[in-house]
């Protein structure tokens, strides 16, 4: 993944030496990464998708959005290891510029990663809501099939124009049609657009009007059904880790889009930094994905208890096991 070929030939050791010293460190990073946070990610993003699925009962609408951010998570797991390891030169044929797999896994990242965003956003929104209007029961998982429909769909769709600009960009030797969309970087840009400022739009707005009725005092917010405040540190951990981390891969698209739309020759020193910023933000984005699950894991008090009841559940195996009195009165609540 890191590469200081654009500054082969010109002429400034001082620069190659300096990018050898980043490309170790990011070398060294993404080893570190591969051996703690791939094992932890894989195993925190299942167990938070095992263990809400088992405690259907007891899911709230935020355990809903985590398990479509988990769900993508194991998704960005499974492209580290090719994204972090693999040169992007010809010495590896399946990484070429030119082939369909590195389109595929372009796909991916980018679905994923609207996944997560769209689904903190609408943490956020909801959050809202339910602090507006306690007794509306959005918190129900009533139509929770139709919610992570909508998160995936949603997904696919509004970024179905940058792939497009994406596959034409490889294909366009062999598709007459694509001749006229070869190029990335109006995939970059739509991709910061849809990925990036809408829903940092949409969670700042969320987050205003949040502010504003935590500061009132109205009788509403003497009711026992009131949300716990657990559910606001982990809406407030979740949006400021997932744009901390997220941030800077999109303003590297911006930057690079930017440098290249001026139509000016591009000094390979400045190009160098770009792309060393791109995969730096990219590895940032990477580390999201056993982040969010460890914030989830030591926020959410109900976790722990969903997760043993879902090892003694596994523990009886075929057997009955008696019934969990906490569980019951947490459905019952």
């Amino acid at each position: 993944m890191w590469d200081c070929g654009l500054l082969n030939g010109t002429g400034q050791s001082a620069d190659q030496e300096a990018c050898q010293d980043l490309h170790l460190g990011l070398s060294v990073l993404a080893l570190l990464y591969l051996a703690v946070g791939f094992p932890v990610g894989l195993c925190y993003n299942a167990l938070l998708v095992l263990v809400n699925l088992y405690n259907k009962r007891s899911m709230t609408m935020p355990d809903v959005y985590f398990v479509n951010m988990a769900v993508a998570g194991l998704v960005l797991n499974a492209l580290a290891p090719v994204y972090l390891l693999g040169p992007p030169n010809a010495r590896w044929a399946l990484w070429s510029v030119s082939s369909e797999v590195h389109v595929t896994l372009l796909v991916l990242f980018n679905v994923s990663a609207l996944v997560i965003m769209y689904s903190t956003t609408l943490l956020s929104l909801d959050y809202y809501i339910e602090r507006a209007l306690p007794r509306t029961y959005m918190a129900s998982v009533y139509n929770t099939r139709h919610v992570c429909g909508f998160v995936w769909g949603g997904a696919l769709l509004t970024s179905f124009s940058s792939l497009l600009f994406y596959i034409c960009s490889h294909v366009s030797s062999r598709v007459v049609e694509c001749s006229k969309m070869q190029n990335t970087e109006a995939a970059d840009a739509i991709m910061v657009l849809i990925g990036f400022a809408v829903p940092a739009l949409a969670v700042l707005y969320a987050l205003v009007l949040i502010s504003r009725i935590r500061k009132e005092d109205t009788p509403l917010d003497q009711d026992v059904g009131r949300l716990d405040p657990s559910v606001h540190r982990l809406l407030v951990a979740t949006v400021c880790t997932q744009f901390g981390l997220w941030t800077p891969y999109y303003l590297t698209l911006l930057g690079h889009t930017v440098l290249v739309s001026q139509g000016k020759p591009v000094d390979g020193h400045y190009m160098g930094i770009v792309h060393f910023a791109k995969d730096l933000s990219k590895f940032l984005a990477f580390s999201s994905s056993f982040v969010m699950p460890l914030l989830y894991r030591y926020i959410n008090k109900n976790f722990p208890n969903k997760l043993r009841r879902l090892i003694k559940k596994m523990h009886c195996g075929p057997r009955r096991c008696p019934p969990d009195q906490t569980g019951v009165q947490q459905v019952m609540t």
